[in-house]
């Protein structure tokens, strides 16, 4: 039996909730700043997070867990490490023990979710799901308890009679879990539906651990103020806050509530500084903006497809400048350490032409990619194809690539999220450097006007539906729901 060495305290403390898509690192060191005592990060899957690898980025100042995919799954910094619960969605005792022993050391705590109500979650026998199987709760618990050096916690609904919910929180309890976080409504209704507080109260009454009120956004919070109210309606030692948080993450601000564009620029600076998935930034910062999104500045974030653009709809062009460059910097610092430490030779680089490039497809005709120039370029003049050689670097996952024509090597010196940039950008050296066009606006080039362009790749920092969905779909929908009284995609469970 493993004891619990480090004791998170679960009294009198704010608390971020965990939320889908938006319990990230960028909004949970946001909260941390403006006053939060605890931040959950989002339910992660035990399935996925057993395949991952922790990895420490010494660019970022980091530990990440990274999937097989190259894809983080969970990103975490020392200052948060004592602050941070991770929360994972199981159904199995030994793959949620797999799993908080793979993070046990880079988090203050391990949370099962027992409230997430969607088919997601619960067709797997998790969330809400296990809320009918309470012997597999207990073992899930016990077998954490037991085995992790990090205090355990759950979050449940209620259950559809007062005499079930206490009878269940009770055989909880007994598994020697520090806390329980109680989302007060039941698994089939919704945030329109009034929060429970006379059922969260009689928990809190009946168990002897730290009871954690949760669901009062939409009814009782609006102010930093409330937050204590919506705790003595409740009777709870502490209050978990989601929805309001996420509209505004100075909600947990004593002084009372920060403008929402200073709110936004500060979530913007970290999600720059610590490389977040612009998709997923830019989804948090809709939900800020929520009724603001048909603004001027809300069309400008509408329209962003890049990390760049974002900064630059928020007047924060030249941070993005130079936090990219400081980042660059780093890892070209590093890897040169690693070659020099681990003895490998340095690449050879003589005859290649290079130029520090990038692809920004802002730049370039809605149809025409360099590559199609460049290949285009090939066959008229009777060329081989183009020959791309892309390598990954292992200390941070960039990519570079290398065309070969005729012989003739070209390579851009700066390194890219995905493949198909690194090779946009090597294909633009070696047309730059005669002198050829490449497709930037304002350049004719008829023959390839009517091919298809290449769309470039995004790096895989985000979810797959994010990357896929259409610019109003990721801002949109999620307003669309709550306005009409329906479930948002986020609900912090």
């Amino acid at each position: 039996m493993i004891v619990n060495s480090l004791s998170l305290c679960y009294h009198n403390k704010l608390i971020l909730a965990p939320m889908v898509r938006v319990g990230t690192l960028p909004m949970r060191l946001l909260t941390l700043d403006y006053g939060a005592d605890i931040v959950y990060c989002e339910e992660l899957i035990d399935l996925k997070m057993i395949q991952c690898k922790r990895v420490v980025n010494e660019v970022l100042s980091t530990v990440d867990f990274v999937a097989p995919d190259d894809r983080v799954v969970f990103r975490t910094c020392e200052r948060e490490q004592n602050r941070v619960v991770f929360q994972m969605g199981t159904s199995d005792a030994e793959r949620a023990l797999a799993v908080a022993r793979l993070v046990e050391n880079d988090v203050a705590g391990i949370d099962v979710n027992m409230g997430c109500p969607k088919e997601y979650s619960t067709k797997g026998g998790m969330g809400t799901a296990l809320l009918s199987d309470p012997d597999k709760i207990e073992k899930i618990l016990s077998t954490l308890v037991k085995g992790t050096r990090r205090p355990v916690t759950c979050k449940i609904r209620i259950l559809p009679s007062l005499e079930d919910t206490l009878s269940l929180v009770k055989q909880i309890e007994r598994t020697g879990i520090a806390a329980i976080a109680v989302h007060g409504r039941k698994r089939e209704e919704r945030p329109q539906h009034p929060v429970s507080c006379e059922v969260i109260k009689a928990i809190a009454d009946t168990l002897s651990i730290p009871v954690i009120a949760n669901g009062g956004s939409h009814d009782h919070i609006q102010r930093y103020s409330d937050i204590e109210d919506f705790r003595q309606a409740t009777a709870a030692s502490s209050v978990m806050v989601a929805r309001a948080a996420m509209w505004n993450p100075s909600i947990f601000l004593k002084e009372g509530l920060r403008p929402l564009e200073e709110v936004m620029q500060k979530y913007i600076r970290y999600a720059v500084q610590y490389d977040n998935h612009y998709t997923n930034t830019k989804y948090c910062l809709c939900q800020m903006l929520r009724e603001q999104l048909e603004s001027p500045q809300g069309r400008l974030l509408h329209a962003a497809q890049s990390s760049q653009e974002i900064c630059e709809a928020f007047g924060l062009g030249a941070f993005y400048e130079e936090t990219t460059q400081e980042l660059d910097a780093q890892r070209a610092k590093l890897s040169a350490r690693t070659s020099e430490e681990t003895g490998e030779p340095a690449e050879d680089t003589s005859g290649v032409i290079m130029m520090a490039v990038k692809f920004d497809r802002r730049a370039y005709s809605a149809q025409i990619t360099p590559k199609m120039c460049l290949l285009e370029w090939c066959r008229r003049e009777k060329l081989p194809q183009p020959m791309y050689e892309t390598v990954q670097r292992p200390i941070d996952r960039l990519f570079s690539s290398i065309v070969t024509i005729a012989e003739q090597k070209y390579q851009s010196t700066l390194w890219d999220k995905s493949k198909k940039l690194a090779e946009q950008a090597a294909a633009i050296v070696c047309l730059r450097s005669p002198g050829l066009p490449e497709g930037r606006l304002g350049e004719e080039n008829p023959s390839l006007h009517k091919r298809k362009r290449e769309a470039p790749d995004q790096d895989c920092g985000g979810s797959r539906a994010q990357e896929l969905a259409q610019p109003g779909e990721l801002c949109k929908k999620p307003f669309v729901a709550l306005g009409s009284g329906e479930e948002s995609p986020l609900e912090g469970w």
